[in-house]
């Protein structure tokens, strides 16, 4: 027998105290008291992003997240990727059809004349994230070539000079991660709002 657990019960200590006891600090220590540092860490120090990055219109109603895309109605307004989840975060998930998926390539094909009509495009210069969906099937980003192709049809809607969209989507614009990771993007949701701001701006 072990020496260590004949002792314990020799000197009449059972093993379930510490047992116990370490159930209670993971339940109470990890579980409750680091959830509820963290949660007010993260409150005081990043209050938007610790809030879901809510966009707020002037009367302050929810209109969405930064991070969470949704689609838009008009031609003055750029367009996200195509969802499979139809934009609800409650249903986030993406078509998972192979490349070799007639639906797939059935619906790809279609989305691609569509946007070309739409854009006024050729359609082998349809930019691929226009018209895939991405794995969540709520990515809120696009390439800068994705934007590119849809600034003349925002411009002309909202009778603005195209020097005048371009300056937004630059402004927009963000570089890979750090430099390294990734790719130029553009999140969607944040342009569109620079748009309506520049509206109504004086």
């Amino acid at each position: 027998m072990n020496t260590s657990i004949a002792s314990s019960r020799r000197s009449g200590n059972p093993l379930w105290r510490p047992a116990i006891g370490l159930s209670l600090f993971g339940l109470f220590g990890t579980g409750l008291v680091y959830a509820v540092l963290a949660t007010c860490l993260s409150g005081a120090l990043f209050p938007a992003q610790a809030d879901g990055s809510l966009i707020r219109d002037a009367v302050g109603q929810v209109r969405g997240s930064l991070y969470l895309a949704q689609p838009f109605a008009g031609d003055g307004y750029f367009q996200t990727r195509p969802s499979a989840a139809n934009y609800d975060p409650m249903a986030a998930a993406g078509s998972n059809m192979a490349r070799s998926n007639p639906d797939l390539v059935k619906r790809v094909s279609e989305a691609t004349a569509a946007v070309a009509a739409r854009e006024k495009i050729d359609p082998a210069t349809v930019p691929g994230d226009l018209v895939t969906q991405s794995a969540s099937g709520l990515d809120p980003e696009l390439s800068p070539a994705a934007v590119q192709v849809q600034i003349q049809r925002v411009a002309a809607a909202r009778g603005w000079p195209e020097a005048r969209v371009q300056a937004l989507v630059d402004a927009q614009t963000e570089d890979r991660q750090w430099g390294v990771f990734g790719q130029p993007r553009i999140n969607v949701i944040a342009l569109n709002r620079a748009l309506d701001q520049a509206a109504h701006a004086p």
